[in-house]
Parts: structure tokens; C-alpha cells; sequence
């Protein structure tokens, strides 16, 4: 088993930000959608990265967008403090997959949609939060942990899924004594995010439903919206849908709405 020391020595190598990170955050955090903006800008890769997610296809703009300031005030507060936290996420992503089939594009094509898609939810419920619209970054975060610390025992990962054909979320916890989403609680902790955020996840995984009904109904809508972009094509390939075990009961209540709003979105 990968112990304890290693699990937590791959969460400690995801970024405390850079200077300008921190400083875009913080004033993200004050709602100065300008000066985070113009700080932001100071960032040559994070300005490369902000401009490369807004122009995808998913964000459905007709002519480019490259100034800083206009990508912050279309995605709002909210938005950008979520970008951030994926900009941060990519700086801990290798520069080759070697479990999952994935690579630096397919991966922010990931974020992006799970990000613009989790922002529909959100507007559909009703809800405006900044940390829980981040809560959805924690996700591909973990995979690339959950990446690393496969590759610690890729022929033990291989033979498990030849032999038993384990899902990676169970053979994740067999070797780490962990699963997907306690990685996520980690990460969630990491960045100082509020005790809420792990809830949230906690719960979208489907098997630890929580008491509070907002919560668990971020959960639900969370555990869909993951098992609905992992079941994408694209992920299937990457070998990114074994990681959710659909629990059709738990979602069963909110089952159509949620169909409803992906078919207009």
C-alpha cells in the first residue's frame, strides 16, 4: 500500500500560488474584479490560460477574446476565482500522462467543461457562491494526484484491472486506503476552502449523503454532473469514466431536471 506520508507529500506538492496568484485571489475574494485582472495580467501563463478557456467552443463566443479584463468581467467573480483555482491545478499536471490517456489539451477541455457546465447548475438552483462554484476545480485536481500516485504502482494498477477489472476508484483506495473524492477533501483543505466545499464533495460521491439538504443537493447535482462528462467519449478513452460508480438511486429525484438542463445548455 502507498502510505499515508506519500498520499499526503503529492497533495503538499500542489501549489501554494505564486505571488500573483495569491494576490489575484485575494482580490478575487474582495470582489475587485479590475485590480485582479491587471494582476493577473502581470502573469504571462496564467493570461495564456484564461484566454485559451474562454475561447473554447463550450463558452460559445463568435469573435476571440484576449484582454484580461473583459475574460474577468464575462466570467464574473465567481468564474475567474474558479479559473484561478484550474490555472493552479494545471501547474501540478505532468508533462505525460502514462496511466490515463490524456494530455495537456484533452485535460483543461475537461476543466472547461466541467467548470462552464457546474456555473449552468449553479444559475439553474439559484445559487451564488464563489467557493462553491471552485468546489468543481477539486475534481480534475485529484485526478492528476490520483495520477501520480498510480504511476508509484502502475504494474499493480495494470494487473488488477486485467485480473479483476477493478474500477480506479476501488483500486485507488486499495492501494492509498483512500478514494477520488477523499483526495478531493484533501486538496479542498489545501486551499483553504471552506469546510462546506468538502462536504459537497464528500457527497458527490454518491455514497456519503450528507444531513444538510443543500449540501446534499449540491452533491446530487455533482455526482450527475461528473458521471455525465466522464461517460463523454473523449474521457471514456482516457479512462476517466471508471473512476465514478453511478448511484442511480441517490440522483433519482433530480434525474430529469438535470437532463433537461444539459439537452438546453
Amino acid at each position: 500500500m502507498i502510505t499515508k506520508n506519500k498520499i499526503n507529500e503529492y497533495i503538499d506538492k500542489i501549489p501554494p500560488a505564486p505571488k500573483a496568484l495569491r494576490e489575484t485571489l485575494m482580490l478575487l475574494n474582495e470582489g475587485e474584479l479590475v485590480k485582479a485582472a491587471k494582476v493577473a495580467q502581470s502573469d504571462l501563463a496564467l493570461s495564456s490560460y484564461l484566454k485559451e478557456l474562454v475561447n473554447k467552443p463550450i463558452y460559445g463566443f463568435a469573435n476571440e477574446i484576449n484582454d484580461i479584463s473583459q475574460i474577468f468581467g464575462i466570467l464574473g467573480v465567481s468564474g475567474s476565482q474558479q479559473t484561478v483555482y484550474n490555472y493552479m491545478t494545471t501547474l501540478l499536471s505532468p508533462s505525460k500522462w502514462l496511466l490515463f490517456k490524456l494530455n495537456t489539451k484533452n485535460f483543461h477541455e475537461l476543466q472547461a467543461k466541467l467548470s462552464k457546465r457546474w456555473e449552468q447548475i449553479l444559475k439553474h438552483l439559484d445559487i451564488e457562491d464563489k467557493n462553491i462554484n471552485s468546489a468543481i476545480s477539486l475534481l480534475p485536481a485529484s485526478i492528476i494526484v490520483s495520477e501520480a500516485l498510480f504511476c508509484e504502482k502502475i504494474e499493480d494498477v495494470n494487473i488488477l484491472r486485467s485480473v479483476k477489472n477493478l474500477d480506479y476508484n476501488t483500486i485507488l483506495t486499495r492501494l492509498c486506503g483512500i478514494g477520488l473524492f477523499d483526495i478531493c477533501e484533501q486538496i479542498s483543505k489545501k486551499w483553504e476552502m471552506p469546510e462546506d466545499i468538502a462536504k459537497i464533495i464528500q457527497a458527490s460521491s454518491g455514497i456519503n449523503p450528507s444531513d444538510d439538504e443543500l449540501i446534499n443537493k449540491l452533491g446530487k447535482w455533482m455526482h450527475l454532473l461528473l458521471f455525465y462528462e466522464l461517460s463523454q467519449p473523449i474521457f471514456i478513452n482516457a479512462g476517466l469514466n471508471d473512476f465514478i460508480d453511478f448511484q442511480v438511486d441517490y440522483v433519482n429525484d433530480i434525474y430529469e431536471d438535470f437532463a433537461t438542463l444539459m439537452e438546453i445548455s
